[in-house]
């Protein structure tokens, strides 16, 4: 069998993500020339072309891109063992939990208050992310649960607990053509410029990059584009934004996220904590929510969800 080390795979993902040898070779502090060479050793051990290179291009093959996204989720696995044997000796180990700025829905403060009721609680250190890597923070064991947006985060291989569900609206300049709706549907962005989220390929986005709900409502407030979120992410709305609920989007849901496979007391005693919170709370809360409006009242009721 061919194997593979560490320090190798991290090597082929650092030039499959940057898909350029001088940009990986400083992410990876190394020289150029070291890594062409640790390159071409990797494609010569598996006997298949792993990238096509030209002077002015690098691309990954069909069997690049199967190592590039096996070979993450292994990498991910290797730091996770690391973290979880370092952690399981230490009996004063804090929770970590990420979430990205203002991603809460409110949430967070009762939660943790909740929690802090557990007689084994522990420390909480609280870890923000960007768009993209949410997820990512609890494969690899930098955090131990999140709070993570379905369907927009990739829960595969995590369990999770819905806490919240909400509408989604879009945020317009007060200006705009559909500042004055009280709903719109989906059809009725069409022709619009949608943000392009930093680290997420793919998606419907054609506008600037933006790497943060700040920076799009900054792109919003001067014209450049609009944007769809769900509610409590813009709740209550900027000055000169207008938020419009979007009939037909699918509800968002916050979701507190774990690995599947993690048994320690510490995420389970935390998981309990949100499921009592959620109980006893989060009914007369959804329905507080759906009755306001988004910080302007000329926006108009939320449809039921």
């Amino acid at each position: 069998m061919v194997e593979l080390e560490t320090r190798e795979l991290e090597y082929f993902i650092a030039l499959a993500d940057e898909l350029h040898f001088g940009r990986a070779a400083v992410r990876l502090s190394i020289a150029q020339p070291a890594l062409s060479k640790a390159i071409r050793r990797i494609e010569t051990r598996l006997g298949v072309p792993l990238f096509i290179r030209s002077s002015r291009h690098v691309e990954l093959t069909p069997a690049g891109k199967a190592l590039q996204e096996h070979g993450r989720h292994a990498l991910n696995a290797v730091g996770a063992a690391i973290r979880y044997a370092q952690r399981a000796g230490d009996t004063q180990d804090h929770l970590r939990l990420v979430l990205k700025p203002g991603g809460d829905a409110g949430l967070l403060s009762g939660l943790l208050a909740e929690y802090a009721h557990q007689p084994d609680a522990r420390q909480v250190d609280i870890l923000f992310s960007g768009p993209a890597d949410r997820a990512d923070f609890l494969r690899d064991g930098r955090a131990d649960v999140g709070l993570l947006y379905a369907p927009f985060d990739d829960l595969d291989g995590l369990a999770h607990e819905t806490l919240h569900t909400e509408d989604r609206v879009v945020i317009v300049p007060a200006g705009h053509r559909l500042a004055g709706h009280t709903s719109v549907r989906m059809s009725d962005l069409e022709g619009e410029t949608l943000p392009r989220w930093k680290g997420l390929p793919g998606g419907d986005g054609t506008g600037p990059e933006v790497a943060d709900v700040v920076q799009m409502l900054q792109m919003i407030t001067v014209g450049r584009m609009i944007g769809v979120l769900p509610r409590s992410l813009v709740e209550p709305a900027p000055a000169d934004l207008v938020c419009v609920p979007v009939a037909d989007a699918p509800p968002s849901r916050l979701v507190l996220a774990w690995i599947e496979r993690d048994r320690r007391p510490l995420v389970a005693s935390f998981v309990a904590a949100a499921l009592r919170w959620r109980r006893d709370n989060v009914g007369a809360r959804g329905r507080g929510i759906a009755a306001r409006e988004c910080g302007l009242s000329r926006v108009g009721t939320l449809p039921p969800f």
